[in-house]
């Protein structure tokens, strides 16, 4: 069966449901039903289609937010953080299993960096300007116009 390349609102509304699920647009158009992404990627472009790109962006805000969402649980989850070893001598010992406790920080931090890419104002970290004390930053402004007129009527040109 060939993959649709015509746009139709109800497969919009399919890549939107998912995305905002927190799937990725590549991992949801290798369905077999789905179009290929490059075949997305045009109708976003396409100015004719302005409310799937609305549809879209939205999708993708709630795709970081259920990355956020995620997070907690990814963290208190700890199945497979120890494993079994069995020793030599038949005896068997709880071990700490790295790799899954590595594997699942990566998960987070991938969450995390994905979520203030795609919503930095409200995932992103917040920048304060403050002066090197903490206090409030003074910006001096100065118009160099102003400057070379003051110049040259301080020392006018004989």
């Amino acid at each position: 069966m060939a993959r649709p390349s015509e746009f139709t609102q109800e497969i919009a509304d399919t890549i939107c449901q998912s995305l905002a699920e927190g799937n990725s647009l590549r991992s949801i158009c290798l369905a077999d039903e789905m179009p290929d992404k490059s075949t997305v990627l045009r109708w976003l472009l396409d100015p004719v289609r302005a409310a799937f790109c609305d549809q879209y962006a939205r999708a993708r805000e709630l795709q970081a937010d259920i990355h956020v969402d995620e997070m907690p649980d990814i963290a208190d989850d700890s199945r497979n953080d120890y494993m079994t070893k069995v020793n030599g001598d038949g005896t068997t010992t709880e071990q700490l299993n790295s790799e899954n406790i590595q594997r699942s920080r990566l998960r987070i931090d991938t969450r995390k960096w994905i979520a203030e890419r795609m919503r930095p104002k409200k995932y992103g970290a917040k920048v304060a300007l403050t002066d090197g004390e903490g206090g409030p930053l003074v910006v001096q402004v100065l118009k160099l116009a102003d400057q070379e007129a003051q110049a040259n009527a301080d020392n006018p040109a004989t």
